[in-house]
């Protein structure tokens, strides 16, 4: 063994050693237990990042871990191919998106098995080989025979720079496109759409079962899918067709001073035939942003139609203005504004000088709020309502329910805030949807052994938009329904349709259907791990796709991730690191310098996976420092010999041997249970100062239990440093590749201590520590601590009021003059 550590030589070792064994190549043919744990793939930019490192070493720590406690352990890595970038990269670079995609996989590929992950690279695809998205076509179809699937035009927020439709959640709260940075336009094009609202209660209801995730992410997805209860009220009008409306606050209908429809409600339109005003403003809302997130925020703006609606209760006439808050995507594009009690309705009630009635007097310590102020947006009692006043907002729900149902004017429903998913895009580089179009038959399905429909690769993009439209090879086609000519549709899928399903196909990637009987046995996936950012989007998705899996007989679960773990970013100078901020730090150029197990202690030692962490180029410095450490204490265990002293061990061999099982118990939990690593790593390193002490002094130093505390500080780390531990392991003497030792168990005798250290408080200050027998009573310790000294200056000339004592841990004595 060579004195000094040499990462490269260490690493590359290890890592010849893994691939020739296949090390990491599973099956289902196994008596353990089996556990699948994943991070969520990347999309393959060219270059591997420091989120990409953190992300996956997270999960290959977990991996490694489980796969030493004898479990059957997945843990594969693909690639989430199409998108947006690859088209732009394609612009830029004047190469088909294909060649550049696949150039970026060959090369990130390399830069992941660098790092040492444990990944079965038996099962990698990337979602943009058409041997994966045949499948998705062929679900697709599934979904469109049972009816979960239809086309229908749609006002959609439209990228204008990608040239592409968005869903709602991939606009940002400021209205613009998540990728492009866009402002985002409103536009009405055919659409095809997935029923995730079909889902919406058990997408809700069973978010219960998940008591592996974490809160903030479930409490994300029920504000999303957002269920409320409430009342479709229906006014009359004067233009000879009703406004339906939904509220969830039937309670302040009598405060209603105005009607707002969204710009495409077909009063509107009727209205702007003659009001050219109105007709303008229409025009000009086209053009705004749709984020649902801005209409809080934004500035009201409205133009008022001249039409009337009835107030189904008083008969009063109220004014339909047209509002730019009210959009037609959600609900009926139609509200009653109860300026008084709703925020945007009192904004633009006030901005066009219209009434405000307030009907609710809040409850307690709101009940002094001004309506002039703000509106009063809290549940109370009502007041200028007529017969409704003095009854409760829930009384007054009630109330007018029943009056307005036996008029036939309203209804209880129960509605969504969630909306059905619109997995059209109009751009080359994605999954086409496997549709035709034809003028006499309408919508038709691609039969299914013409599946796939393979997007075309050689293909040079030439400004914004699809080349699809442009290639009559592609679109030209005959209706599979009356043999005349048709058009091939010529939109793609969403890319979060590939990403919703990718985790089932890595358990049967060779399968000649979509999933097989493989799926059933790895899903649901065990440990997942990716960003908080997901939450709404790919998280949402997935457990909706798996859902309709399940009920297509594919896999048997209901859910497919037990356990999500939401990792924090990489930070520099206190923000996400990005070329634009000239802040990125190239992982590559850390494996050279320092090898790729000091990156990965320091990403795990730095901060709780789930937590966020500033960068720091001596925090790396020091995990190397630590690492060459490790190297010599067992270079000077392997080169001196070890006694077999079989007698009872001293005070400080127990110290040590005591510590060593302690440290075995807490990295067990760590790893395992609270999945945090920062605190592990620490305890090791704790445990590697014991041995330094120990291994100074002549008389112990070449005690087995210093080989003990060494051995184990090998095992705890090999998940997290698996190159330096995998060539420790070998020096140690053992045949056997650490990756396939078992997980050391500690020894609960070995933790027992003859003697505790209990912390003495005088009213509740600490004022000294004593040491007694671990197995003293209540008595003997409250006597030895009023006994301390330094206690006894506390308590001279006092009376003791009381003692309180906690278990093994402090006295606390409590006196007064």
């Amino acid at each position: 063994m060579q004195e000094q550590y040499h990462p490269e030589a260490v690493e590359q070792e290890a890592q010849q050693y893994w691939q020739q064994h296949d090390s990491f190549t599973v099956d289902e043919n196994s008596d353990k237990p089996k556990y699948y744990c994943l991070a969520m793939f990347p999309y393959p930019s060219g270059r591997a990042h420091m989120g990409h490192v953190r992300n996956y070493t997270i999960i290959d720590v977990i991996s490694r871990f489980q796969r030493m406690l004898g479990k059957n352990v997945l843990n594969p890595i693909g690639w989430d191919a199409f998108g947006l970038p690859a088209e732009n990269a394609a612009l830029q670079n004047k190469v088909p998106p294909a060649e550049w995609t696949y150039q970026n996989i060959d090369h990130m590929r390399g830069q992941l098995q660098q790092l040492g992950f444990a990944y079965d690279w038996s099962r990698e695809f990337a979602t943009c080989d058409k041997d994966y998205y045949r499948w998705e076509q062929w679900f697709f179809l599934r979904l469109y025979k049972k009816g979960l699937v239809y086309k229908k035009e749609a006002e959609v927020n439209w990228d204008p720079v990608d040239q592409t439709v968005l869903a709602n959640e991939q606009v940002d709260a400021d209205g613009r496109g998540w990728r492009s940075g866009a402002l985002v336009e409103r536009r009405k094009i055919p659409q095809w759409f997935i029923k995730i609202t079909d889902y919406a209660d058990e997408l809700l209801a069973s978010l219960e079962q998940l008591e592996h995730w974490p809160q903030q992410v479930k409490t994300m997805q029920t504000n999303w899918i957002g269920r409320s209860e409430g009342l479709q009220i229906e006014f009359d009008t004067n233009a000879g067709q009703p406004i339906s409306v939904y509220t969830t606050r039937p309670d302040t209908l009598m405060g209603a001073t105005y009607m707002a429809v969204a710009a495409g409600h077909p009063i509107a339109e009727l209205a702007a035939k003659n009001n050219p005003e109105l007709a303008d403003f229409l025009s000009k809302l086209q053009q705004s942003s749709v984020a649902e997130a801005e209409l809080a925020t934004m500035e009201k703006l409205g133009c008022d139609t001249g039409m009337t609606a009835t107030h189904p209760i008083t008969g009063a006439e109220l004014p339909i203005w047209v509002a730019n808050f009210v959009l037609m995507s959600y609900g009926s594009g139609a509200v009653m504004s109860v300026p008084a009690h709703d925020q945007r309705d009192w904004e633009f009630a006030r901005k066009y000088e219209l009434p405000i009635v307030q009907v609710i007097e809040a409850d307690g310590s709101k009940k002094e709020q001004d309506v002039n102020e703000a509106a009063i947006t809290e549940k109370g009692t009502l007041i200028n309502s007529g017969q409704y006043d003095g009854l409760s907002s829930r009384e007054a729900f009630e109330a007018i329910a029943k009056l307005l149902g036996e008029r036939n004017k309203a209804e209880r429903q129960t509605q969504y805030r969630l909306r059905d998913w619109g997995v059209s895009r109009q751009r080359y580089w994605g999954t086409p949807i496997p549709m035709i179009d034809c003028a006499r038959c309408g919508s038709v399905p691609v039969p299914e052994e013409q599946l796939p429909v393979e997007l075309p690769t050689d293909v040079r993009l030439e400004g914004p938009g699809s080349p699809l439209n442009k290639m009559p090879e592609f679109y030209e086609t005959s209706c599979p329904s009356c043999g005349g000519d048709a058009r091939r549709e010529t939109d793609t899928f969403d890319t979060f349709v590939e990403s919703s399903w990718y985790y089932a196909r890595f358990a049967c990637p060779d399968a000649d259907s979509m999933l097989d009987k493989r799926a059933n046995y790895w899903t649901p996936v065990d440990q997942y791990v990716g960003g908080i950012e997901h939450a709404i989007l790919h998280l949402l998705y997935a457990r909706f796709f798996h859902k309709l899996m399940r009920d297509e007989g594919l896999v048997a679960s209901d859910e497919p991730f037990t356990r999500l773990l939401t990792q924090g970013m990489v930070l520099k100078d206190g923000s996400k690191m990005s070329k634009s901020k000239g802040n990125v730090v190239d992982p590559q150029d850390l494996i050279e310098q320092y090898g790729a197990d000091t990156i990965r202690l320091f990403m795990m030692f730095a901060a709780p996976p789930e937590q966020s962490f500033e960068w720091s180029d001596s925090g790396v410095e020091g995990a190397h420092r630590f690492l060459r450490k490790l190297w010599k204490m067992v270079h000077r265990l392997v080169t001196q010999s070890t006694t077999d002293d079989t007698g009872e061990l001293n005070d400080a061999q127990k110290t040590l041997r005591r510590k060593t099982h302690e440290t075995i118990s807490k990295v067990t939990d760590d790893y395992g249970s609270r999945i945090v690593f920062n605190t592990a790593v620490a305890a090791c390193m704790e445990l590697s100062n014991e041995v330094s002490r120990l291994q100074s002094d002549e008389d112990n130093g070449k005690h087995k239990v210093v080989r003990e505390a060494v051995e184990t500080i090998v095992l705890l780390l090999a998940p997290v440093v698996p190159h330096i531990a995998h060539s420790l392991w070998a020096h140690l003497g053992h045949q056997g590749a650490v990756l396939d030792a078992s997980w050391p168990v500690a020894d609960a005798q070995a933790m027992q201590r003859s003697e505790i250290n209990i912390a003495v408080q005088v009213n509740g200050k600490l004022r000294g520590t004593i040491q007694v027998a671990a197995d003293a009573t209540e008595d003997n310790i409250i006597e030895l601590a009023r006994a301390e000294n330094n206690v006894q200056r506390f308590t001279k000339d006092h009376t003791v009021r009381k003692t309180i004592y906690v278990p093994g841990k402090l006295v606390n004595i409590v006196v007064s003059k």
